[in-house]
C-alpha cells in the first residue's frame, strides 16, 4: 500500500462504517447520510491510498487483504481524534440508543441530559432492543441504550456497565374489538389462556421475551410464536390485525390506530430499566446521561415499587422500598 501525505478522518470513518456492516446501504444509514456521497468518500480513499479497499459485487462487500490490513489502524486513528477532541472539550457526539419513539423513559433522560450539557452533543438512535443494542456498544458504533440489563446474556453483561433506571409499569396494547379493551385495567388473571406476542424470535430483544416468559409463568398465558419482523408502525399495525394478538408493552407507550393500551395489575409487573454502557467508557456526555438519569428516578421515584409490584427475582438486586 502506498503511503499517503494525509488521509482525512472523515473518509477513514466511512470505510470504518462500510467494513463492519460490509452493506453500503446500511453504512449510510448509519452515518446519516447519502449513499452516494458514502461510495464516493470510500472511492476516494481508495484513490488516495492507490489500493482497493473492496470486493463488491451485486450480491456482496467484502473487504480486501488492503482493507483487512487498514481497518485496524483506521479504528486506532478514529480514536485517537476522538480522545483528542474530548480532552479538549470537543467530544464527539454521544450515541444513545432508545430502542422505539414510542418509550418514553429513555427519551426524558436523554432530554434532561442535553439541558444539563448544552455543550455536548447527544444523538438518538432508534434500534430496539437491549441485546442487539448491546452488540453495537461493545463493537464501538454505540455508546449508550435503556433496558434490562439482567436479561442479557452474561457474555455481552462483563463488557458493560449499567444504572438502573426505573421499574416500568408494563401494560398490553389490545386490538378495539377485543373483549378486555372495554377494562380500565387488565387483570393478569384475566390473560389466561390468551396468546400475547411478546417478540419472540426477534434477536434484538430476547431479554424482552425473557421477561414475558418469567411474568407468564404459571398463569396459563402463552407467548405468541416467531413472526416475521415488523419494522416500522405500518407493519405492525398489519401483524396485529392478522393475528389478534394482545401484544406486551409498558404503559406509556402510545397505543395504534385501532388498538388501546391497558395497564396490567393484580400484580402490577415491572419492567426494569437500567442505563447501559460500553465498560470503560469516558465521555462528557455519558456524565450527563448518568447524572439526568439519577435525578430523574430521584424526583420521580422510579426505582419505588407499588405494592404488590412484580419483578422478577434476577432483576430485583436493588433492595428498594415499596410505596
Amino acid at each position: 500500500m502506498p503511503s499517503p501525505s494525509s488521509v482525512d478522518p472523515r473518509l477513514l470513518r466511512a470505510f470504518v462504517a462500510v467494513a463492519e456492516e460490509l452493506h453500503f446501504t446500511r453504512a449510510a444509514t448509519r452515518l446519516y447520510i447519502a449513499q452516494q456521497a458514502l461510495s464516493r468518500d470510500v472511492r476516494r480513499l481508495e484513490r488516495d491510498l492507490g489500493t482497493e479497499l473492496f470486493l463488491r459485487t451485486t450480491r456482496q462487500v467484502a473487504l480486501t487483504p488492503d482493507g483487512e490490513r487498514l481497518l485496524p489502524l483506521a479504528r486506532r486513528v478514529l480514536q485517537a481524534q476522538d480522545d483528542l477532541l474530548a480532552a479538549f472539550g470537543q467530544a464527539r457526539p454521544l450515541l444513545v440508543d432508545l430502542n422505539s419513539p414510542g418509550l418514553g423513559t429513555g427519551r426524558r433522560v436523554l432530554e434532561r441530559a442535553r439541558a444539563l450539557a448544552p455543550d455536548c452533543e447527544l444523538m438518538a438512535r432508534y434500534e430496539s432492543g437491549l441485546t442487539g443494542a448491546a452488540a453495537e456498544m461493545i463493537a464501538g458504533r454505540l455508546d449508550a441504550s435503556f433496558g434490562r440489563f439482567a436479561g442479557l446474556d452474561p457474555a455481552l453483561r462483563a463488557a458493560l456497565d449499567h444504572q438502573p433506571v426505573r421499574h416500568e409499569p408494563m401494560a398490553v396494547i389490545l386490538p378495539e374489538a377485543h373483549p378486555l379493551a372495554a377494562r380500565e385495567a387488565v387483570p393478569l388473571a384475566a390473560l389466561a389462556g390468551e396468546t400475547v406476542y411478546a417478540g419472540a424470535g426477534n434477536p434484538r430483544t430476547p431479554e424482552w421475551t425473557d421477561l414475558a416468559g418469567l411474568l407468564f409463568e404459571g398463569r396459563g398465558i402463552r407467548i405468541a410464536p416467531p413472526a416475521p419482523l415488523a419494522v416500522g408502525e405500518e407493519e405492525f399495525q398489519r401483524l396485529m390485525a392478522k393475528t389478534g394478538h394482545p401484544v406486551l408493552a409498558v404503559v406509556g407507550f402510545p397505543a395504534l390506530p385501532g388498538t388501546v393500551v391497558r395497564p396490567l395489575v393484580d400484580p402490577v409487573p415491572l419492567s426494569p430499566v437500567s442505563l447501559v454502557w460500553r465498560r470503560g467508557l469516558a465521555h462528557p456526555a455519558l456524565d450527563a446521561l448518568r447524572s439526568a438519569a439519577a435525578r430523574l428516578t430521584a424526583e420521580e421515584g422510579w426505582l419505588r415499587r407499588p405494592p404488590g409490584g412484580w419483578i422478577p427475582a434476577v432483576d430485583d438486586v436493588t433492595g428498594l422500598s415499596h410505596d
